[in-house]
């Protein structure tokens, strides 16, 4: 596998291990610019992340770059599948912490991770709500013309 054949949106976690392992890590330190893109995470959320305490600031190169290392993206990409999970930023920052303690017990986890079930079935409650409500604005419209119109008319105040 060659990294000039893949453009920076194509590479993935996995590529980057691959290509560190077959060609070493010094590849992949070569195209640090393309470390955002292995976390899927674009550089004003990450640098947001550094301002809020999520992420630590990374070390800087000589030429004043972010160098990301792996601690920092196994970071990010934990903030980000939390993120892409729906969990809340403080919920992050809190399973953040949580996890920095290896040996800590994981029922606080679990309690963060069910309140966050609790939401998740809350919202799709609501949306299945709403989806019979526009489901049956929809099956009253008779056809016609926009005057004589059932959707509009449910949607006027």
């Amino acid at each position: 596998m060659q990294l000039r054949q893949l453009s920076a949106d194509r590479i993935t976690l996995a590529n980057a291990e691959e290509l560190t392992r077959t060609r070493g890590a010094e590849l992949l330190l070569r195209y640090r610019w393309q470390a955002v893109t292995l976390t899927g995470t674009k550089v004003e959320t990450i640098r947001y992340y550094e301002r809020i305490g999520l992420l630590p600031k990374p070390p800087r190169t000589s030429g004043n770059y972010r160098d990301y290392g792996q601690v920092e993206l196994g970071r990010l990409s934990f903030v980000r599948r939390a993120r892409d999970l729906g969990f809340s930023l403080d919920q992050v920052r809190a399973l953040l912490g949580l996890s920095d303690d290896r040996s800590r017990d994981c029922a606080e986890i679990d309690r963060i991770a069910e309140a966050h079930l609790r939401e998740v079935d809350r919202k799709l409650a609501d949306l299945a709500a709403l989806r019979r409500e526009l489901k049956a604005v929809i099956d009253s419209c008779e056809g016609g013309c926009a005057a004589d119109c059932r959707i509009i008319e449910a949607l006027a105040p």
